[in-house]
């Protein structure tokens, strides 16, 4: 019967909603929870080494050196929807549980997909080469801009970023990256020969991430903090940052005069939000009753989008 029910949604967005059921009925705690985050560390550290692995230097090489459309892209991506973000935490502050509200912001800070920003673009007629490298190099610019922009806009009283989470984010997200690129000339092979294992272990590994922050989140109340009331507001809310982010991502495409091709992948690396980077990144930066709630607009936004992309691609597609 569940399987029946999850069977339309993408494979990353059936892990996710069994890792919330699962946390929801099963959260680990006590001394377990000491464990799971360790596990859910090696699971990030593990996905960002594979990330390292998979993405060639060439290509981030060549994403930087398109800048024409790679700083309008990322102004849009971390400022602009960064700043709407900042906008409807406030307009949700009051009704949505504080660390829910600061989920506006912290998906707004977040890069842009890599694969269904590809995949959308591939399917609407874009440039699937500039979306693969420009969301690629957004997400390793990521690992960088979101934490400190995120303390920056939210201001310190309500996230402390301070040198002891610096120093998490370089152990468990960039030293992996970086070791999977100068391990390319032995691994990279393996990696690509095995594209559909290393697919999975990627979704497992997010999935871990937020099983053991919404563990956190359902101890602390989560289910009796947002109620029928919440849910609407947070439904509303992010499906105006859905209207923010595609339209505007759209309009800012043309008028920069891009060509068409190039503007339907400006449109998806620009209106999508990475779950691969905000589910590692927040259990790295809070802890996972925190992590969980913040993790909630995030979801819904990764849920949302993917229902909205593939009939827009197919419109763009047709049209082409």
């Amino acid at each position: 019967m569940l399987a029946r029910l999850l069977a339309p949604f993408d494979p990353l967005v059936r892990l996710l909603l069994l890792a919330i059921l699962l946390a929801s009925v099963l959260p680990v705690t006590g001394e377990g929870r000491v464990i799971a985050r360790g596990i859910s560390d090696g699971a990030i550290f593990l996905l960002f080494l594979l990330n390292g692995l998979r993405l060639p230097r060439a290509e981030v090489l060549a994403g930087i050196g398109n800048l024409r459309f790679l700083l309008p892209l990322m102004g849009w991506c971390f400022i602009g929807m960064g700043a709407a973000g900042w906008v409807l935490a406030k307009l949700g502050a009051g009704v949505l549980p504080e660390q829910v509200a600061l989920g506006l912001l912290f998906l707004g800070v977040l890069p842009s997909t890599v694969q269904s920003a590809t995949a959308y673009s591939s399917l609407a007629g874009g440039n699937v080469a500039v979306s693969v490298v420009a969301a690629a190099v957004i997400n390793v610019a990521g690992v960088f801009i979101t934490a400190p922009l995120l303390a920056l806009l939210a201001g310190t009283a309500a996230v402390d970023i301070d040198l002891g989470a610096l120093e998490r984010i370089a152990l468990i997200l960039l030293l992996p990256f970086v070791l999977g690129q100068l391990a390319q000339g032995f691994a990279g092979k393996w990696v690509k020969d095995h594209r559909p294992v290393v697919t999975w272990m990627d979704r497992i590994a997010i999935a871990i991430a937020v099983y053991v922050a919404f563990s956190g989140a359902v101890e602390q109340g989560l289910w009796s903090l947002v109620g029928p009331m919440q849910w609407t507001v947070l439904l509303a809310l992010v499906s105006l940052f859905l209207a923010i982010g595609f339209g505007g991502s759209w309009l800012l495409g043309g008028a920069l005069g891009l060509a068409r091709a190039d503007r339907i992948s400006f449109l998806f690396a620009g209106a999508q939000k990475s779950i691969a980077l905000g589910a590692p990144l927040a259990a790295v930066l809070f802890p996972p009753a925190v992590a969980g709630l913040l993790l909630l607009p995030v979801l819904v936004y990764h849920l949302l989008q993917l229902v909205l992309s593939a009939p827009l691609a197919k419109r763009l597609g047709h049209r082409a």
